[in-house]
């Protein structure tokens, strides 16, 4: 992905294996810092993913990929990491799709750090395709609605949601995109906003109750959101708030569409209502930040996922192409 630091720009991925370390762009911090995170263990791999250093389902799975990778090295019991990492988060599929991977790998005696690394490529790979095919569905002067951040952050590079968006830009087509703050960890406001700033694609960072508005006002042409996991029925799992956005797109009219690579896709369960959905520690809807933003005698619930039945999702952009949702049987074969 395109970072500016200063007056330097350069590419640069959001995790990586570097002198037996996994190192990941904090996103905790940004916008308001760039801050290199260093995960020297199997704990502080884990840590990194429950406490959402890194976050995005190919990125976790990209991460676990190089703890699993990291802990051979450093002749961990294998069995052990990967119980540590697969008990870190559990809806995204990719987590354990990776972790499974790689254990059969180590086990048949390959090379680790070499199959973490083809791992990471070919989920990157898979994701420019999803760009590939997703661009031509965006026509140029397109208004284009994203939630949460589905970016190359929570990718490694590229992203899945906004695959389809960087690849519409770079060709030169005018395109704007309405970002959902996402509450309550605001990863539209703070990481999607930033990497459309790091590759100046005109945007407006708006409230997730906004959205209705703008769709029935007409200033929306298509919603493109990326998925957690996909089920066999074609149901997806993504951040809260998705359903919401869904079912007021097909209201009005609106193509929903998903983007995922085939790791996300999880055919051992038939429905979405099968999915475990996490939810996370209150305090995270009670405060903005440091900051308490509710009365001290209030509690919270906070699930992180929802899940959208197959019948709001116009098409699943997938690396081998675009799929209504009832023919996601199709590409079993492929994962």
């Amino acid at each position: 992905m395109r970072i500016n630091i200063g007056l330097e720009s350069k590419e640069m991925r959001a995790v990586w294996f570097e002198d037996g370390i996994v190192k990941l762009i904090d996103q905790r911090k940004l916008p308001k810092e760039f801050v290199i995170y260093e995960a020297k263990t199997t704990e502080d791999v884990a840590y990194a993913i429950k406490d959402m250093v890194v976050r995005g389902a190919p990125a976790i799975g990209i991460t676990a990929a190089y703890g699993m990778a990291q802990a051979a090295l450093q002749r961990r019991d294998i069995d052990d990491t990967f119980e540590i990492l697969r008990n870190t988060r559990p809806t995204a599929h990719d987590l354990f799709y990776a972790l499974k991977k790689m254990r059969e790998s180590i086990i048949e005696g390959e090379d680790p750090v070499k199959k973490a690394e083809e791992y990471a490529n070919d989920i990157i790979g898979r994701c420019r395709k999803i760009g590939e095919y997703g661009e031509s569905l965006i026509k140029d002067g397109f208004r284009i609605l994203t939630h949460c951040n589905a970016g190359a952050l929570a990718v490694g590079d590229w992203g899945t949601a906004t695959a389809p968006i960087r690849m519409a830009h770079r060709k030169g087509k005018k395109i704007f995109v309405w970002v959902d703050e996402t509450r309550p960890r605001l990863q539209g406001a703070r990481l999607t906003a930033w990497e459309m700033v790091q590759e100046g694609i005109e945007h407006a960072i708006i409230a997730d109750n906004a959205a209705g508005y703008f769709m029935r006002k007409g200033e929306v042409d298509m919603v493109i959101v990326g998925a957690d996991r996909i089920t066999s029925n074609g149901d997806v799992a993504n951040k809260i708030g998705t359903y919401e956005k869904a079912v007021v797109a097909h209201e009005n009219g609106i193509p929903f569409y998903v983007a995922a690579p085939i790791s996300t896709f999880d055919f051992t369960l038939e429905k979405g209502d099968d999915i475990p959905i996490e939810e996370r520690r209150e305090e995270e809807v009670l405060f903005c930040r440091e900051c308490r933003i509710a009365p001290k005698e209030s509690r919270a619930r906070n699930p992180a996922f929802d899940v959208t039945p197959a019948k709001y999702v116009t098409g699943i952009i997938t690396e081998m192409g675009i799929f209504r949702p009832e023919e996601v049987w199709k590409l079993k074969g492929d994962k």
